[in-house]
């Protein structure tokens, strides 16, 4: 066995900005692998993450460092004891499962034993904003069915009133982005709850999230950049009702699939979301959001220019990826 490793960073300019509590995104850096082996070839794609100490130079250094063992047939079950979860091991991971649908013109839907992708309804996102400025981005989404509403702890009873005056029927989500306190939390609670939103999302910074022991929600509350990985639950459960899955925190499909298992045992509600990537990184993401009560897979839709046969939107679904761009089991180096 001989496998070829190549790993590249892309840059993918975004249409608008993408505004959230800690800074605005214009363009979707992304870390590309790809293994290939026997004329066969498989592709994964992740997202360096600030927040958790990942840069684009970092990601690049991880895959590199193991560029040996992957060409001598490391599998994915020793990838999850050799890397640590993060977005290195998210493209290793998922560029395995591409290659081994292709080495076995098995699909990656059919290695899990379910059927074919459904269509999804996931979130669409406001971006933060002025009160006014999000007002007119939600009139403009306001046929979708589910909007997450990104907030801050300047003025978030504003900025939601204003969403819900422009999509009066959409089921809402927010998303403050660990910028609250547990005060203005209890403050936005009667809000919350006038503004008829299903779900808010880590309203706590990670490392102050102690707080939310013993407090009783008006509506659920679900951890985003407090949990990564199933070993992160036991800790979660005393503070969660909710986790968001996303794969370049628990570092790849493998990692993912593990969580949502977990997560399920425990009684959790869970949301399915990514990074503002490709459709090539959200694609592997569609195998655990069909099992998802919240989906928020918008990345893509950020984006000036996708890979053709991208994620796209009909009507008020999300279709997945065509099988051409990854997991098929047909892809083959001519």
């Amino acid at each position: 066995m001989l496998r070829e490793l190549r790993v590249t960073h892309e840059a993918w300019p975004l249409a608008t900005p993408f505004r959230i509590s800690r800074g605005v995104k214009v363009t979707a850096d992304v870390v590309v692998v790809e293994v290939t082996q026997d004329n066969a070839r498989g592709r994964g794609e992740a997202v360096p993450y600030p927040r958790y100490g990942e840069t684009v130079d970092s990601v690049l250094e991880q895959v590199r460092g193991i560029t040996t063992a992957i060409a001598g047939g490391m599998t994915r079950e020793a990838l999850q004891e050799a890397m640590p979860p993060g977005a290195a091991r998210n493209a290793l991971d998922c560029a395995l499962w591409d290659l081994s649908a292709s080495l076995t013109a098995q699909s990656v839907t059919a290695q899990l034993g379910q059927g074919a992708l459904p269509a999804l309804t996931s979130a669409l996102t406001v971006g933060l904003d002025t009160p006014d400025a999000m007002q007119a981005a939600a009139v403009r989404l306001r046929a979708a069915p589910l909007i997450k509403v990104k907030l801050d702890a300047g003025n978030p009873e504003a900025q939601l009133r204003a969403v819900r005056a422009g999509a009066p029927s959409a089921r809402l989500i927010v998303d403050p982005n660990e910028s609250w306190t547990i005060e203005i939390l209890e403050a936005m609670q009667p809000v919350l709850v006038e503004m008829r939103v299903e779900l808010i999302e880590q309203p706590l910074p990670a490392k102050d999230d102690e707080a939310l022991e013993g407090f009783r929600p008006a509506l659920p509350i679900c951890a985003d950049e407090s949990c990564h990985v199933a070993a992160d639950l036991p800790q979660l459960l005393k503070r969660y009702q909710a986790i968001n899955i996303k794969l370049d925190k628990t570092g790849g499909l493998s990692g993912a699939l593990e969580l949502l298992q977990q997560a399920r045992n425990a009684g959790l509600q869970v949301m399915c979301g990514c990074m503002v990537c490709t459709s090539l990184g959200i694609a592997p993401a569609f195998h655990i959001a069909r099992h998802a009560d919240f989906i928020d897979l918008d990345g893509p839709l950020w984006l000036k220019q996708d890979h053709p046969g991208g994620a796209r939107v009909e009507g008020d679904k999300l279709l997945a990826p065509t099988d051409a761009l990854w997991g098929s089991g047909a892809r083959r180096i001519p």
